[in-house]
């Protein structure tokens, strides 16, 4: 399977796009934006709107109006008004700094 296999296996395609907001790190920004497709390790966006000088580098992605279900997206590449962002994910676990020293005492 080549490489454009892989990327197209898992997305789903929205058919006219699902209507959502990009918005900074900070908040001190934000833009609408349409969801073009999506999988579990990223998306391609259409932007509504400017979006020159503003720091695309990371930010959130609202999927809902209330802001409750977003995504922290890194930028992958810029293609006119599209763009391609590879969501962040916090996988790894916070470790327990007393249970690290109980294991290094028990050594």
């Amino acid at each position: 399977m080549g490489v454009a296999e892989r990327r197209k296996a898992g997305r789903v395609v929205f058919e006219r796009g699902l209507k959502a907001h990009m918005m900074a790190i900070d908040g001190t920004w934000r833009r609408p934006c349409t969801v073009e497709d999506v999988s579990d390790v990223g998306a391609k966006i259409t932007i509504d709107g400017e979006f020159q000088g503003l720091n695309l580098k990371e930010f959130f992605l609202l999927l809902s109006t209330t802001g409750l279900a977003y995504r922290r997206c890194e930028l992958g590449w810029i293609n006119g008004d599209q763009i391609g962002v590879t969501f962040i994910r916090n996988d790894k676990k916070k470790r327990d700094p007393a249970r690290g020293r109980a294991q290094q005492a028990s050594a």
